[in-house]
């Protein structure tokens, strides 16, 4: 770039404007990039916990569904009365421009819907457990959700960073570099000329005093 631009000063003043937008952007980026980061980091600590907890969850869940099939015997018939859920809304916030899904559950089954004297304690409990994993599944949901996206938006300001850094930047400060030793350089010469044409004047002055 620097070649091609013509060495004027407007266009070393417009190149340095342009080299502190690029600066400015840069850093821009490289904070947006950081706040991203932060937030992802949460989100996977949160992810593991879930990861986690949703285990225990269905295990305790299995493990009081098979208790309950021992002692009512097939439960098939039993778990089917148990209803279908709905209640899942999504809404987005933005966290620097990136948006990120917000899962809201709420359990449209108002009360259960096998009969309770079909049923014992052990199924309750497999019940409650396996909703709750249902819950639990949809926070996990989001949160996996959010750190892809993020990861993905992280990937794109870090690219669009580097391009600052390493190729923008550069550039500019070549065309300043480039721009103003030309300006010097001609203002040397115009020093060097204006001066030599001073010291024919001065000569030719001299001159003509010596032959008045």
């Amino acid at each position: 770039m620097a070649t091609t631009v013509f060495p004027t000063k407007g266009n070393l003043i417009a190149t340095k404007k342009s080299l502190a937008l690029a600066k400015l952007g840069y850093d821009l980026l490289d904070r947006k990039r950081n706040i991203l980061i932060r937030e992802m980091m949460l989100l996977v600590e949160q992810a593991k916990s879930l990861h986690g907890e949703i285990e225990k969850t269905y295990s305790d869940a299995y493990a009081a569904l098979q208790r309950a099939n021992i002692t009512l015997g097939v439960i098939e018939e039993l778990s089917q009365g148990t209803g279908i859920e709905n209640g899942i809304h999504i809404t987005y916030r933005s966290v620097m421009g990136v948006d990120i899904p917000q899962v809201s559950y709420s359990s449209t089954l108002k009360q259960s819907q096998y009969g309770l004297l079909s049923s014992n304690s052990q199924f309750d409990v497999a019940y409650m457990s396996f909703n709750r994993a249902k819950e639990l599944t949809v926070v996990l949901a989001e949160v996996e959700n959010s750190v892809y996206r993020l990861a993905n938006a992280i990937k794109t300001t870090q690219r669009r960073a580097n391009a600052l850094k390493n190729i923008n930047i550069p550039r500019f400060e070549e065309t300043v570099r480039f721009i103003t030793n030309a300006l010097e350089e001609k203002e040397r010469e115009e020093f060097s000329r204006l001066k030599v044409i001073r010291h024919t004047k001065d000569k030719q002055a001299a001159e003509a005093a010596q032959k008045s």
